[in-house]
């Protein structure tokens, strides 16, 4: 067979592309990372980005950069590093669970998550608090509820179906609450208005959320956690007020863009694994009511995909969306 001088010129591009690609794996990092937190500062995955990040550094002996990037309930952060090149230099830190959710909320997402990126380890999960401002006459569910039913509530949430939002109306959907939500760029804003009282009630991660609690500027009134968490042994769960089985948090991870080798994903899983628990960032998280839950690459796929499916119910349900 007689091969062409384009056909040669190509065979040689692609064998010296390829050693070049291998190479380029093996010398991973050989310049500073980027982990991307596509919400504003203070947040729960802010707060744990900037835990990991110096460790990280330290670790792989190179810089490692936290940007924010915030926008469209964390979509425009996602979509940027969805598009960047898939080389282990610019990693996702974010809430997985509304990433999951966001396909079903937003008619016109500009990615697919589940195409566009991919799982390096999950970090940490924080379960919802439902809290009100101090001047809401209600210290359960049950009188939040009643109340919610004789005056309008204003319920913050981190954006347009993000998880908090679908937690409140998964939640009203079981107890027949009412309320009106009022959506924010990120879990921080929602707070600072709830806590100055521009909002009245709100369910956001702890980590973020426990220390308006401890302060005295946010009344605790549910943990949505299936056991009562050790740190507010004395908190009540959702479920233990009158709605069996009910669950949901912040679930902190990684994700890459899809392309990204096997050899890097593997190699970030285990130098984020191996930093998420450092004994001092466990026990600082924990001191905020976050557990460190580490997964492998297949597991967090895995994960996003089960948390795809069940909010989508929800989303269906409660006829939630976004433009």
């Amino acid at each position: 067979m007689r091969i062409t001088r384009r056909q040669a010129l190509a065979l040689t591009a692609s064998t010296v592309a390829a050693p070049a690609s291998v190479l380029a794996q093996a010398n991973w990092p050989s310049k500073p990372l980027r982990i991307v937190v596509p919400y504003p500062p203070g947040g729960s995955s802010d707060i744990i980005a900037r835990a990991v990040s110096n460790l990280l550094a330290e670790q792989l002996k190179q810089s490692v950069i936290v940007e924010n990037k915030p926008g469209a309930n964390g979509n425009l952060g996602a979509d940027y590093v969805a598009k960047s090149a898939p080389d282990g230099y610019t990693m996702l830190l974010c809430d997985v669970g509304a990433l999951a959710i966001s396909p079903s909320v937003y008619p016109k997402l500009p990615l697919d998550p589940s195409k566009e990126l991919r799982g390096a380890t999950m970090l940490a999960y924080s379960p919802h608090l439902l809290v009100v401002h101090p001047s809401v006459p209600a210290n359960n569910l049950k009188e939040l509820v009643a109340l919610s039913k004789q005056k309008d509530l204003n319920f913050a949430v981190s954006g347009t179906g993000g998880a908090p939002h679908l937690a409140g109306v998964a939640l009203a959907q079981a107890v027949g609450a009412r309320w009106q939500y009022v959506p924010y760029k990120g879990g921080s804003q929602a707070i600072t208005d709830t806590v100055g009282g521009q909002t009245q009630v709100m369910m956001n991660g702890m980590l973020a959320t426990y220390p308006h609690v401890q302060g005295g500027k946010l009344k605790l009134l549910a943990v949505s956690k299936k056991t009562r968490m050790p740190l507010i042994g004395d908190v009540p769960t959702i479920a233990e007020q009158g709605v069996p089985g009910f669950e949901s948090g912040s679930w902190q991870g990684v994700l890459v863009p899809k392309g990204t080798p096997d050899a890097i994903v593997n190699r970030l899983n285990r130098e984020l694994v191996f930093a998420i628990r450092n004994p001092d960032v466990r026990a600082r998280l924990a001191g905020q009511g976050a557990e460190v839950v580490t997964m492998s690459p297949a597991e967090q796929d895995q994960f996003f995909a089960q948390e795809r499916k069940r909010w989508a119910q929800v989303v269906a349900a409660g006829n939630v969306r976004a433009e």
